[in-house]
C-alpha cells in the first residue's frame, strides 16, 4: 500500500489493524450493506467527545447503528426555517427515510458542553467571552435547568445534574418534530434518554415513569 501523504499515522496503524482483524470476519456484511443499504433499528444522538463513542460502548456491528453526534448531544426545537440545520436534517433522514424504531439520546459523565454552558452562565458579563457557534450552540441548554430534579443524589453533583436535565429536555425537543410526535403516539417509534458515566462505564438509563436515571440491575442479553 503507498504511502498517503500528510495523513495522521495513528490512523492508518488503525485501518491496517482493522483490514487485518475485523474485516475478515466483517466482509460479507459490508457486502450486503453495500448492495442493500443500510437498516438500522436504531438511532442514537450522542456527544461528539471522543471518550463516549456509541459504536464503541453499545458493541455495533457496522450498519447497527445510525449516530448522529454534536457538542453535548442536543436537538434544537422543530424550526423549519430554511437555514442550515445538520443535527435536525439526520433525525429527519433517520426517522422518515430509515424508519428507525428507538430514538436515543445518549449524553455522558464530564462533559465538555455542559461544564462551558455553568462556567458562561455563571461569569461576569464582561468576562463570558465570545464563539462563533458553541455559545449559540450550548445556549439551548437553558430550558433545561428547569428540568433538573430535587433530588439529593442528582443536585448535589450540578454538573452531573445538568447533564440528566439536558437529556430530558433533548427528548422534550425532539417531541415538538411533528412526525416524531405521531410516530411516537402510534407506537411506531420509541424515545429513550442514557448516559455514559465515563469514570466507571456504567450505564444509566432514564425511567420514563420516574424521570430519573438509573442504572439497571440486570441486563438482558
Amino acid at each position: 500500500m503507498a504511502k498517503a501523504p500528510d495523513f495522521p499515522s495513528r490512523l492508518l496503524r488503525g485501518y491496517s489493524t482493522f483490514r487485518e482483524q475485523r474485516l475478515p470476519q466483517e466482509s460479507s456484511r459490508y457486502k450486503v450493506l453495500a448492495e442493500t443499504g443500510q437498516r438500522p433499528r436504531t438511532m442514537i444522538v450522542g456527544c461528539s467527545d471522543s471518550r463516549a463513542a456509541p459504536e464503541t460502548i453499545f458493541d455495533a456491528a457496522p450498519g447497527e447503528l445510525f449516530v448522529v453526534r454534536n457538542v453535548a448531544a442536543l436537538v434544537p426545537p422543530f424550526t423549519p426555517d430554511g437555514e442550515h440545520h445538520g443535527t435536525s436534517a439526520a433525525i429527519e433522514f433517520g426517522v422518515l427515510s430509515l424508519k428507525v424504531r428507538d430514538l436515543v439520546v445518549m449524553g455522558h459523565g464530564r462533559c465538555g458542553g455542559i461544564t462551558g454552558y455553568l462556567a458562561a452562565r455563571d461569569a461576569p458579563p464582561d468576562l463570558k467571552g465570545h464563539t462563533d457557534f458553541v455559545g449559540k450552540w450550548i445556549s439551548l441548554l437553558k430550558p433545561a435547568e428547569a428540568l433538573i430534579c430535587e433530588d439529593p443524589a442528582e443536585t448535589a453533583d450540578r454538573q452531573r445534574a445538568m447533564e440528566f436535565a439536558s437529556i430530558r429536555q433533548t427528548i422534550a425537543n425532539l417531541r415538538t418534530f411533528p412526525w416524531i410526535r405521531s410516530l411516537e403516539e402510534i407506537g411506531e417509534l420509541e424515545l429513550h434518554g442514557a448516559w455514559f458515566d465515563i469514570s466507571t462505564a456504567e450505564l444509566y438509563l432514564l425511567d420514563k415513569e420516574t424521570g430519573r436515571f438509573t442504572v439497571p440491575e440486570e441486563i438482558e442479553v
